[in-house]
Parts: C-alpha cells; sequence; structure tokens
C-alpha cells in the first residue's frame, strides 16, 4: 500500500520552520519568535510557547509531565516490545505507509509524551522521516533525549495542539495516538490539525471509544475524585486499583454469559473474569509480565486527566468529513477507535 505523499515546497516558508525542519541549523538557546499569534521561545532545545491554556489543559499538562518523567514504568522490553506490536496492528506498518522516497518525510507527533508509541512505531523508518514532537507537558524533554538515544533526525515544541505555529499545508503525516481526547475537545482537535496537511497527507491517530454504562460510571466517578491530588497522591491511589487487577487476572478464569444483556451492553459468550471486569466495571489493567508499575501507569495514564472524552464511531466519522479527511482504515475495538485518513 503505497501513500503518494507529495514532496514540500519551500516557498512563503518562515525561517524559523525551516529551523524546526531541519533545513537551517538549529535557533539559538533563548531566541524569540512569534507566529500564527503565538509567542514561542527556544528553551533546552524545545520550541516553547507562552500562552495560557485552559484550567483543564493546565491540569492534562501536569498530570502527563509527572508521568512521562517516570521512564522506569514503561520502557521494559516488554512494554516497548507490546506497543510495536499494538501500534503496527492497528496503523499496519509504518513502511506500508511511508516508501522511501528522495526526501524525508515531515511527520507530527500530535501529543508525543515521551515519544512512547511515536519511537516504537517509526522505529523501522527512523531513516525516513523527520520526527516533529509536540506536546504541551514538559513531556517533550524526555522525548528529546529518548529520540536523541535512538539516533532519530527530530525536533520539538511544547505548545497546545489546538494552536500549534506551523504553516498550512506543511505536514505529510499527522500521528496522534491517545491524545485528541485530552485536549478540551476532540472534534475541535481533529479541525485544528487537518489544515497542516498537505493534499494527500495522511492523518493517523486513536480516540476513545463509548463503552457500557457500568463502566462509563467508574471512569467518571474515579476520575472526578483525582482531580483534588496532586499527581503523586493520584499515582498512590491508584496502587489498590492495579492491585486488583493483577489478583484478578492471576486467578485466570473464565466465565460464560449466558445471554446478552442489552441494559448494560455485555455480550453473551466466554469472557476472561479479568477481561470482564476490565471492559465493563472498572479499569484495572493486567499484563502478567508487566511490573506493578507499569500497570499502574496504564491506570494512572487513564484515570488522571480531567479531559478523557470518550466518542463514537458515528462521531468520528463525521469529525473527519468536516476536516477534509477521507478514511482509509478503521478499527474500532472496545477500547478505542484508530484512524488513517488522507486530507482530500
Amino acid at each position: 500500500m503505497s501513500s503518494t505523499i507529495s514532496e514540500a515546497s519551500d516557498s512563503s516558508t518562515p525561517d524559523w520552520f525551516l529551523h524546526l525542519i531541519g533545513r537551517q541549523a538549529p535557533l539559538p538557546e533563548g531566541e524569540r519568535i512569534a507566529s500564527c499569534g503565538i509567542e514561542l521561545q527556544q528553551r533546552k532545545g524545545v520550541l516553547r510557547a507562552s500562552t495560557t491554556m485552559s484550567d483543564e489543559q493546565k491540569q492534562t499538562e501536569e498530570t502527563f509531565g509527572f508521568k512521562w518523567h517516570k521512564r522506569d514504568t514503561f520502557e521494559s522490553e516488554a512494554s516497548l516490545r507490546m506497543m510495536q506490536h499494538w501500534s503496527s496492528e492497528r496503523y499496519l506498518p509504518a513502511d506500508q505507509w511511508f516508501p522511501r522516497q528522495a526526501q524525508p518525510y515531515l511527520v507530527l507527533d500530535a501529543g508525543c509524551g515521551a515519544s512512547y508509541t511515536g519511537l516504537e512505531y517509526f522505529r523501522p523508518i527512523l531513516d525516513r522521516i523527520r520526527y516533529l514532537g509536540a506536546d504541551i507537558s514538559a513531556s517533550v524533554d524526555v522525548a528529546r533525549q529518548r529520540m536523541h538515544e535512538a539516533g532519530a533526525d527530530a525536533a520539538f515544541l511544547q505548545c497546545d495542539l489546538t494552536r500549534l505555529p506551523l504553516p498550512r499545508a506543511s505536514l505529510d503525516a499527522i500521528f496522534s495516538e491517545g491524545v485528541l481526547h485530552h485536549t478540551d475537545s476532540t472534534q475541535r482537535a481533529i479541525h485544528s490539525l487537518a489544515p497542516l496537511l498537505k493534499k494527500g497527507g495522511l492523518f493517523m491517530f486513536y480516540v476513545y471509544k463509548k463503552k457500557g454504562p457500568i463502566r462509563e460510571f467508574s471512569d467518571d466517578y474515579i476520575r472526578a475524585q483525582m482531580q483534588d491530588m496532586t499527581p503523586e497522591e493520584g499515582w498512590d491511589a491508584m496502587m489498590p486499583i492495579t492491585k486488583l487487577g493483577k489478583v484478578l487476572g492471576e486467578l485466570d478464569i473464565e466465565i460464560d454469559i449466558p445471554e446478552r444483556i442489552d441494559l448494560l451492553g455485555i455480550e453473551a459468550g466466554k469472557i476472561n473474569l479479568q477481561r470482564f471486569f476490565y471492559w465493563h466495571v472498572l479499569k484495572s489493567y493486567y499484563r502478567p509480565e508487566y511490573t506493578l508499575d507499569e500497570m499502574n501507569h496504564i491506570n494512572f495514564d487513564w484515570f488522571a486527566p480531567k479531559n478523557a472524552f470518550r466518542q463514537t464511531p458515528e462521531q468520528v466519522r463525521q469529525w473527519c468529513a468536516e476536516a477534509g479527511l477521507d478514511i482509509m482504515r478503521e478499527q474500532v475495538e472496545e477500547a478505542g477507535i484508530t484512524i488513517v485518513a488522507r486530507k482530500m
């Protein structure tokens, strides 16, 4: 499967953007610029915006800045191997979308965090892309270090994803794994990012899917309680839930639901007890090869952010159509919705 993405033109390209995409030397430390009404400054190798953000986004910035600095909770061989497999299975392997060409593809990882998924997904084709990581939190510093360790051609922005100071039609692809639902509006995030793509460019993203009523209630109830906690307190508050998931998983019991329960959205059939609890009652992640901290990291990621919208496949399809995106691949699972769309 070929992407056939057209190469960029340098016409009307701001000088600072040439620095960002690697066609000129990096901006000097402390350099200030203004673009699209946003003031930015180069600090510690990252171009950072000084714009204000909503209270919800401020909470998100603090939560993910804390989480992604805990590298020991997501960098084990088992964790990285799982993410590489999971992302390639949902999006298809990166080399199928990005065949070799003369110029590197300019790829924005919108909400890169520590480049956990971005690095594992694009690792096989790092020599074909210029990676541009953007995140609202200081996790970009962790991402920058990890990409440097991997020898990637990369640059970073610390900025609100719905107000990125990038030229229209400047990107070959946008990758956003599990992030758009953490903005103030998933719909607005899609609409804000899509114009940055060249015609024929790819928008690859994953967002949370709405679940059954009991699970939706417990999600909202626990998330609301965590809003008054510091990230450290929230991390500790998650641990009993994580331990419960571990106990349920280690039981390794299968139950047989005799008939579909329409009122609760529960299907009939055999299911592992831990997975039944996970999908229909309470997110309490379990993988036998993960440490307790690695499982707690995943539960914290789910419950801690105030913004964590869940959407239906119908909503996502509508938002893509409104943004001029033609969906080429869609995968709907219990957890979420994966989309690969092309800019029309």
